[in-house]
C-alpha cells in the first residue's frame, strides 16, 4: 500500500515537523538507507557481523521476534530524549527483534518484512523498506576532536 506521510503520521499518532511535505509520497528503498543517526542494512550486506541472536534463554529466548503493530515500535530514541525513529508496518507484515549479535556492537535490532515497512522521524520525515530483511544501526563517525569514532548525534 502506498502510503504519505499525513497518512503514515495519523496511522502512528507521531507528529512531523511543520518543514515536511506531509502529502508526498514516501519513497520506497531495497538498499541502504540512512536516517539521522540510525542506518538499515540489508542483512545480506552484513551477514558476517550481524545475525539473529540464539533462540534460548539469555538471549531473549523464544518468543524474541515480535510483530510490529500498526502504530510503529521505537527503534532509536535521540540521545536529548527527543525525536524517536519508528518502525511502522501493517499487522502481520513485519517481524523485530533487539536479539541480535553484531560484532561491531553497532546493531539495535533485525526486522524482516514480507510487505513494504516505513521509517518514520519527525525532524526526518519517512521512508520506506522494500520486503526483506534488514539490520537497523547506529551510525558512527569519525570525531576530529578527540579521534577514533562515536556515534553519529541526532
Amino acid at each position: 500500500m502506498e502510503q504519505t506521510l499525513a497518512s503514515l503520521s495519523l496511522q502512528t499518532g507521531v507528529s512531523v515537523l511543520d518543514h515536511l511535505e506531509r502529502s508526498m509520497r514516501i519513497p520506497v528503498v531495497d538498499g541502504l538507507q540512512a536516517q539521522g543517526d540510525l542506518i538499515v542494512i540489508p542483512l545480506r550486506l552484513v551477514a558476517r557481523a550481524v545475525r539473529p541472536g540464539p533462540d534460548e534463554p539469555g538471549f531473549g529466548g523464544p518468543g524474541a521476534w515480535r510483530d510490529v503493530p500498526p502504530e510503529g515500535v521505537e527503534l532509536l530514541r535521540a540521545e536529548a530524549g527527543g525525536n524517536t525513529h519508528s518502525l511502522v508496518a501493517e499487522p502481520g507484515t513485519c517481524r523485530w527483534t533487539t536479539n541480535v549479535v553484531d560484532d561491531t556492537g553497532l546493531a539495535i535490532g533485525v526486522f524482516t518484512a514480507s510487505e513494504v515497512v516505513y521509517l518514520l522521524h519527525p525532524e526526518h520525515g519517512a521512508s520506506g523498506c522494500a520486503p526483506g530483511t534488514y539490520a537497523v544501526r547506529r551510525q558512527r563517525e569519525h570525531d576530529r576532536r578527540r579521534g577514533g569514532m562515536r556515534f553519529v548525534a541526532d
